[in-house]
C-alpha cells in the first residue's frame, strides 16, 4: 500500500476539469477562496486504501469533487456535477507516477449550506491505481 500516487491522482484530475470544454469558466481549485462567490468546484478529501493484490502494489482512492454555488436552486450545480461526472467515469487519465486502472463513481449527496444561502455538490470517485 502507498500513498505515493495521489498528487499525481489529483493534478491529473484538475487538469482534465480546468481544460474540459463542458467546464469553461468554471473555477476550479483545492481549497476553498478566502472569499468564495459564484459556482466553483472544489477537488478535495481523499481517503486511500491498500488494493495490493499478487501481481504487484496498488491504492484505492476515493477522492471527492464537489460543486459550491450561491446560485439560486440546485438546476446549475447540477448540470455542473453532471458535466464532472461524464468526464471522470471511464476517463483514462496520465499520471505521473503509478497507472490509473479505473475511474468510476462512487457517491454523490446534494445539500445546502451556509443557512441554506449555498448549495453544494459532493461526488466521491473511485480511482484504482497500480504502482
Amino acid at each position: 500500500m502507498s500513498y505515493a500516487a495521489s498528487a499525481a491522482l489529483q493534478a491529473a484530475i484538475y487538469q482534465a476539469l480546468t481544460t474540459a470544454p463542458a467546464l469553461a469558466g468554471v473555477a476550479v481549485y483545492d481549497a476553498v477562496p478566502p472569499s468564495p462567490a459564484g459556482t466553483f468546484v472544489l477537488v478535495g478529501p481523499e481517503e486511500v486504501r491498500d488494493a495490493s493484490d499478487k501481481t504487484g502494489a496498488g491504492a484505492e482512492h476515493q477522492i471527492a469533487v464537489s460543486v459550491i454555488s450561491d446560485g439560486t436552486g440546485f438546476l446549475a450545480a447540477k448540470t455542473i456535477a453532471a458535466a464532472i461526472s461524464d468526464l471522470l467515469v471511464g476517463a483514462s487519465l496520465a499520471l505521473s507516477r503509478g497507472s490509473l486502472v479505473s475511474l468510476l463513481f462512487l457517491r454523490a449527496s446534494a445539500r445546502r449550506i451556509d443557512e441554506g444561502e449555498v448549495r453544494r455538490i459532493d461526488q466521491v470517485f473511485r480511482a484504482r491505481i497500480e504502482l
